[in-house]
């Protein structure tokens, strides 16, 4: 009963965080999947995609709802990040288990730093820079294949940095590149979900789908700078929680 309700409250978050940010759900899901469930590595990334996928798909629905959703630059977004998806996942597999953990710790400490001090206002009106667009694209598929993360913590940075998005509808946006990317990340991922308990994944995918739908609301009355700074503190716990089970 323990493990449940620990699974129905980690799902929860991963839907708050992915309704109201746009991202983080992967990022989340695979610490609590290792950390607090004892899941491997490998299977947690697996996992991660699935309830990240899932979710997604629901909080794109309510952003689109909303008219929140660039769909073409979205598409040619996730577009770029569809081969390293694919190459990422396959690679995932061979990586031994403190390899995973240590980068995830790494690029968790990144993505909150990032959200904390960003390199520039908010404004969606910079024009987008196709080379570094695609770049971007490229990296955000390459850490979601070999993480298991869903990169919306990258992606809504990268919308409204590189592509000059507002944060709403970067964060509507990114859902689409999220799921993209999942999927094409899923498809290489055969044979890694040994050590999954589908008794305690299927309530965690369950919490989050409703999360995601009290995150929606969320967004529309917290401003999107204490969302970011709220999330961006969670990030820092998380990458200090795998850093230390990376050394223990």
């Amino acid at each position: 009963m323990g493990v449940l309700i620990l699974a129905l409250v980690a799902g929860a978050v991963v839907g708050l965080s992915l309704g109201a940010l746009g991202g983080g759900g992967g990022i989340l899901t695979v610490p609590a999947l290792v950390g607090l469930l004892g899941v491997p590595p490998v299977a947690a990334g697996t996992a991660g995609l699935l309830v990240v996928t899932v979710t997604s798909v629901t909080a794109l629905t309510l952003h689109a709802r909303d008219g929140l959703v660039r769909w073409r630059t979205g598409l040619l977004f996730a577009a770029a990040g569809v081969p390293t998806a694919l190459a990422g996942g396959a690679v995932a597999a061979r990586l031994p288990d403190a390899a995973l953990t240590g980068a995830f710790a790494l690029i968790a400490t990144a993505a909150a730093l990032r959200m904390l001090f960003p390199g520039a206002p908010d404004d969606g009106v910079r024009p987008p820079r196709p080379g570094r667009a695609f770049a971007a694209g490229a990296g955000l598929g390459a850490t979601t294949g070999v993480l298991g993360v869903g990169g919306g913590f990258l992606a809504v940075p990268a919308l409204t940095g590189v592509l000059g998005l507002r944060m709403r509808e970067a964060a509507g946006t990114s859902l689409l590149v999220i799921t993209t990317n999942s999927l094409a990340a899923l498809s290489t991922r055969a044979g890694t979900t040994e050590g999954l308990d589908w008794g305690v994944l299927a309530p965690f995918a369950g919490a989050a789908v409703l999360g995601a739908w009290d995150g929606n609301r969320l967004a529309a009355r917290v401003s999107g700078r204490m969302l970011r700074r709220v999330f961006a503190v969670v990030l820092l716990a998380v990458a200090a929680f795998m850093t230390v089970r990376t050394l223990a």
